[in-house]
């Protein structure tokens, strides 16, 4: 945009700059006053002076008078042109261009439809991570923010680099530098690896007939490191499109028959393998058995902010995971929500399904089941996410933690907060809490005719006992098993998560004759 004569831009996607006519402008040396001017950039949209000193402040500090200051010093940065920035009593604006403008088109876009030059731009412009050297721990919501908008950079990279590899393939001297920018970003995925190879053989046999001499077997890229631990093999992610064009990440760790993990919320297919919540479900899954997982649409390293997050969408995208994933038969793994999603597809797909194993799941969501009790205490939970989500209040944590898993330690409430931040936006996190609330199959259990075994905590607080009872007493021939827990999430060393697998094992090796 014009600030007068003058270009003014900043520069977002790596080390925070603001330019003009080109040349970087001295920033102030607040770190909250340049997180400020970004926000305002990136956003691109009129706030409130309420809002950004809740944002950005505690009550403590005079939030008006420190706005006040930082405005102040913006305005001798960007000079006092209004149609820059706009501030009256009441709210402030901000009209400057960034280089997150160019990118956030493709966020929703379909990348097939979209010219290689244009595709080439926008990865030259992501120099880093999203505002990488402006973090502010003490800002919750600013931080919520900032990391939302950083996991759709990263996902709109490497779907942007899988787009040209794939493009390319033709033109491997052209293709080969975005195979491996898109091997540093995922050093454990063999499939890009197996592809840098392939278009160093087509370069070398390129040149050798340029120059009429022999190829070279000697390689151009370093030698392979060691063979990757499961977990390790389980940060390599890939993506496919679901039915509407929405992207969705998916991953595969440890060999054997093979276990598909339908996708519920909160997941991050590379975080979780750090999480006390999920790690060692994904350990003990893929410890004789391969097992596969797919971060569900708004979650994780899909695409985010996605309109429609309807029930018929989520069992979509478990088809389009499947088909992407090459899988044949195998043992379909239904937790909380996504049981429901599991029984629509073992309706549809019975020849797939070798079997079904069904965790914490529901016939009704909460709204649908009617329990005017249990329904006021959600909407209230509903309400405080909305408001909360992400924020340090110690009263959302807990409550929020305290339901899903009672038998939380102070690590694991830590670790909450961060799945939390890190999984899905405090919108989106709502919506899908909104959409769940009206599942109901209870027309569907009796059309399943694939084994089934229910499993379920007696004194879950998110998934009453009596939601897998009658779950299980719907489904011809399906066995029911109460486990001796509160947990909704079963934690690492608890009796109830080794029954779990314990009964996981058996039922998989009873069902696949292995």
């Amino acid at each position: 945009m014009n600030g007068g004569q003058h270009m003014l831009e900043l520069r977002v996607l790596g080390d925070f700059q603001v330019t003009r006519d080109g040349e970087p402008l001295h920033l102030p040396p607040s770190r909250k006053t340049r997180a400020l001017l970004a926000y305002l950039a990136v956003t691109a949209r009129q706030h409130q002076r309420e809002r950004l000193c809740e944002i950005f402040w505690d009550i403590p500090d005079d939030p008006r008078g420190a706005l006040r200051w930082s405005l102040s010093k913006i305005r001798q940065v960007l000079g006092a042109d209004e149609s820059v920035l706009a501030a009256d009593r009441n709210a402030v604006a901000l009209n400057v261009e960034t280089d997150y403008t160019r990118l956030a088109p493709l966020v929703k876009a379909d990348l097939s439809s979209r010219s290689t030059e244009e595709l080439e731009a926008v990865l030259a412009s992501i120099r880093g991570g999203f505002l990488a050297d402006l973090s502010l721990e003490r800002c919750f919501d600013y931080e919520a923010w900032r990391q939302a908008i950083g996991s759709e950079v990263e996902i709109v990279e490497l779907g942007i680099l899988r787009e040209l590899v794939e493009r390319l393939e033709n033109e491997p001297r052209r293709a080969l530098p975005f195979a491996q920018r898109l091997r540093r970003l995922t050093p454990d995925d063999a499939s890009i690896a197996a592809e840098i190879e392939a278009l160093e053989d087509k370069v070398r046999s390129a040149a050798a007939q340029a120059t009429g001499r022999a190829p070279q077997s000697a390689p151009l890229a370093p030698p392979s490191k060691p063979a990757a631990s499961p977990q390790d093999s389980g940060r390599a992610v890939q993506f496919c499109r679901a039915l509407d064009g929405t992207r969705l990440a998916h991953a595969s760790t440890g060999s054997g028959p093979a276990i598909l993990r339908a996708a519920h919320w909160m997941s991050h297919l590379t975080f979780d393998w750090d999480s006390p919540i999920w790690r060692h479900w994904m350990r003990e899954l893929s410890r004789h058995n391969r097992l596969v997982r797919y971060d569900e649409r708004c979650n994780g390293l899909s695409q985010r902010h996605v309109v429609d997050i309807s029930f018929e969408t989520m069992v979509s995208d478990l088809e389009c995971v499947v088909e992407a994933t090459g899988l044949d038969r195998f043992t379909l793994l239904g937790l909380s929500q996504s049981c429901a999603v599991s029984i629509a597809y073992a309706i549809r797909h019975p020849e797939r399904v070798s079997g079904m194993i069904l965790y914490g799941g529901y016939v009704k969501g909460w709204r649908a089941r009617g329990d005017a009790g249990e329904i006021a205490t959600r909407e209230a939970v509903a309400t405080l996410m909305h408001e909360s989500w992400g924020k340090s209040n110690p009263m959302f944590r807990q409550a929020f933690c305290s339901m899903f898993i009672p038998g939380a330690t102070h690590e694991h409430f830590a670790w909450m907060d961060d799945l939390m931040l890190r999984t899905v936006s405090p919108d989106d996190a709502w919506r899908l809490q909104n959409a769940f609330s009206v599942i109901d199959v209870s027309d569907l259990l009796e059309k399943v005719h694939v084994p089934t075994l229910v499993l379920h905590a007696r004194d879950d607080n998110v998934a009453p006992v009596e939601s897998g009872r009658t779950m299980a007493a719907g489904i011809p021939g399906a066995r029911f098993i109460e486990l001796d827990s509160q947990n909704h999430i079963l934690l690492e060393g608890e009796p109830a998560f080794e029954e779990f697998i314990d009964h996981v094992r058996a039922f998989i090796a009873e069902t696949t004759g292995g």
